[in-house]
């Protein structure tokens, strides 16, 4: 038995890095995923073409989760195709990094509008499906970052840390539905967007860690996994640290 099968699933932002990783796992399990992405086109529709190879449906739209009416239109457009949401996992984000004192106050807007008005979005639009269902679980992708801060990144941080903040208080909420909320925070994850820096500087970041390597979009796609499953059926409003004992 699959841990996912015939379980529907939204992913934002999911054409590349961590997102990816999670359609991937998800689809291995069996389970049906509709995923968004917005400025990887080509990349969105080559994940939907491979994942399909699964023997699941699985589509991508071309959304913007920061947006309230995309948001709303895309969970319509998802029920209307696969006709239920169980799993939510809003991994959609950006980051514009500078220190403070040479931070913009639209740089700093432009990360809370996609990391966490677009977490409010998708929520705000699901829960009334998955309150009909009595059923759902709510996956946030936090960072370490929200909670230990990282000079350079104040909107980052500041971000993160207020998804963990709303997903506290959705789990409150809505537990009384069975409707669970939790959040994952990863630490150095290996993607596309680290593979462009200086090796020097990663290996670094590596020897810091007390695993002494990166995470992978595996590493965080399995614990969505666990979160997004029965296994998991008495576990809401906490944070998951998947960061290879950074944070202790």
């Amino acid at each position: 038995m699959k841990l996912l099968e015939n379980k529907v699933a939204i992913i934002t932002g999911a054409s590349k890095g961590i997102g990816r990783g999670i359609a991937e796992v998800f689809v291995k399990n069996g389970c049906q995923v509709a995923f968004t992405y917005l400025s990887s086109v080509e990349k969105g529709q080559a994940l939907e073409a491979e994942l399909s190879q699964y023997g699941v449906k699985v589509k991508g739209y071309r959304s913007d989760a920061s947006d309230f009416a995309q948001a709303e239109k895309l969970v319509n457009d998802v029920l209307a195709e696969f006709s239920k949401v169980d799993i939510l996992v809003n991994n959609a984000g950006i980051t514009k990094d500078n220190l403070l004192l040479r931070m913009s106050e639209e740089d700093f807007n432009q990360v809370i509008k996609v990391n966490l008005n677009s977490v409010f979005n998708l929520t705000k639009s699901v829960i009334k499906p998955m309150m009909k269902a009595r059923s759902g679980s709510i996956i946030n992708i936090s960072s370490v970052v929200g909670i230990k801060g990282n000079a350079g990144q104040a909107n980052y941080a500041a971000s993160k840390a207020g998804v963990i903040g709303f997903t506290k208080s959705v789990a409150l909420e809505l537990g009384s539905r069975n409707i669970r909320c939790n959040a994952i925070t990863p630490g150095f994850i290996e993607t596309e967007m680290t593979a462009v820096l200086d090796e020097k500087t990663v290996q670094g970041w590596r020897d810091s860690i007390p695993l002494k390597r990166g995470g992978t979009p595996e590493d965080v796609a399995n614990a969505c996994l666990f979160l997004a499953s029965d296994l998991s059926t008495y576990i809401t409003g906490q944070t998951l640290n998947v960061c290879g004992g950074m944070l202790t």
